[in-house]
């Protein structure tokens, strides 16, 4: 048994919550993947459209056969599901590890309901990892003086060869780390104010559900209703 036995299982799970929705908005990430596969096998699936944030899931979905809805499909996304970085005892996350922050930030405000799936070890007391914030090319230079000046320390997303990661959305990604984040909401708007700064990787709306995967290939449902 193992991580990967419990995705399956919870990604089982959770394609029963598509019953009767007509707009689903995919996350990015491997959780994300487990789930578009088992929506391919849903008798109605030819019914319901797709929203993708990244390429990766776009990919996924196109060979599962899913129909893919364009952009101004977002207003109505019954339902998004997607997977976290670090989530804390208050259930508020850090997202942004595979690149794709500011398209999950806007399908998960967008939506009605939130689906969050992660392994154990993700759920944490505190949120304690460097947060991903997308910033405009031109602005990479001012940005990380402003973040140093409120105790942040941000490094440039870099690919293997040490070439910038460039998001979808023609972006860069510091990922900064900070002493402590006791208010995740006071930190988010204080980032999302420096200019320049195009999205933050802290999630403050609380989801509907959570999918706590664990390694003995079992999962527990936290729900919010």
């Amino acid at each position: 048994m193992s991580f990967q036995d419990s995705f399956q299982k919870l990604a089982k799970e959770a394609v029963k919550l598509v019953n009767g929705v007509k707009v689903v908005g995919l996350g990015s990430g491997t959780t994300v993947g487990f789930i578009v596969r088992e929506m391919a096998k849903l008798p109605n699936k030819e019914s319901i459209e797709f929203v993708p944030t990244s390429l990766q899931i776009k990919l996924e979905a196109e060979k599962s056969s899913l129909r893919i809805a364009d952009e101004n499909r977002i207003p109505d996304i019954d339902i998004v599901f997607d997977g976290a970085d670090q989530i804390d005892s208050k259930f508020n996350m850090i997202k942004g590890g595979g690149g794709a922050l500011l398209r999950e930030k806007v399908l998960i405000s967008a939506a009605k309901k939130v689906v969050i799936a992660a392994d154990a070890s993700k759920f944490v007391q505190t949120l304690n990892r460097s947060v991903p914030i997308e910033v405009h090319p031109m602005a990479r230079s001012s940005v990380s003086k402003k973040l140093i000046e409120i105790m942040g320390q941000p490094l440039l997303r870099t690919l293997d060869k040490g070439y910038p990661l460039i998001t979808e959305n023609g972006n860069l990604i510091l990922d900064t780390s900070f002493p402590s984040i006791t208010d995740p909401k006071k930190k988010e708007v204080e980032v999302k104010n420096i200019a320049g700064v195009v999205e933050v990787g802290l999630f403050t709306r609380t989801a509907d559900i959570y999918y706590k995967a664990k390694n003995d290939g079992t999962f527990e449902t936290i729900a919010f209703q």
